[in-house]
């Protein structure tokens, strides 16, 4: 795990995997996070949905998704919430890092991508064709 950064231990960990990510479209809601560094978390699977990806508990040996950690404060959690739609979109839950720290990380529901392509990688890299071209998507 590759980690910098700082921030008071009080302060809880977030691990995020989509577009609030480092050059993605919202990762202007972390500006007052802290950044932590790249990591892996067990126990999940990520499901691209176009736009956005959603993780979903997953109880395969090996399943593991790639992302970022930041210090965040509870202000900074709660307004998270309300973007992530939580809880109705997402459920924010804690879960814990290899190393035994607890990251709080937004995850899904499965009938929620029960028709979705998983992302075998556990890695999201952005936004689908369709929805970065530019042009509207047809359907």
């Amino acid at each position: 795990m590759e980690l910098s950064g700082n921030g008071a231990d009080s302060d809880p960990l977030l691990f995020v995997y989509g577009s609030l990510k480092r050059g993605m479209a919202n990762h202007g809601q972390l500006q007052q996070a802290a950044w932590v560094g790249r990591t892996r978390l067990d126990g999940l699977a990520l499901y691209d949905l176009g736009p956005f990806p959603m993780a979903i508990a997953c109880s395969e040996p090996g399943s593991a998704i790639e992302g970022e950690l930041y210090r965040v404060n509870a202000a900074l959690l709660e307004q998270l919430d309300r973007f992530e739609g939580a809880p109705r979109l997402y459920q924010r839950e804690l879960h814990r890092l290899n190393s035994g720290e607890a990251v709080w990380v937004y995850v899904g529901r499965a009938r929620q991508v029960r028709h979705v392509k998983r992302l075998s990688s556990g890695c999201w890299k952005g936004p689908a064709a369709a929805f970065s071209s530019g042009r509207p998507a047809r359907y």
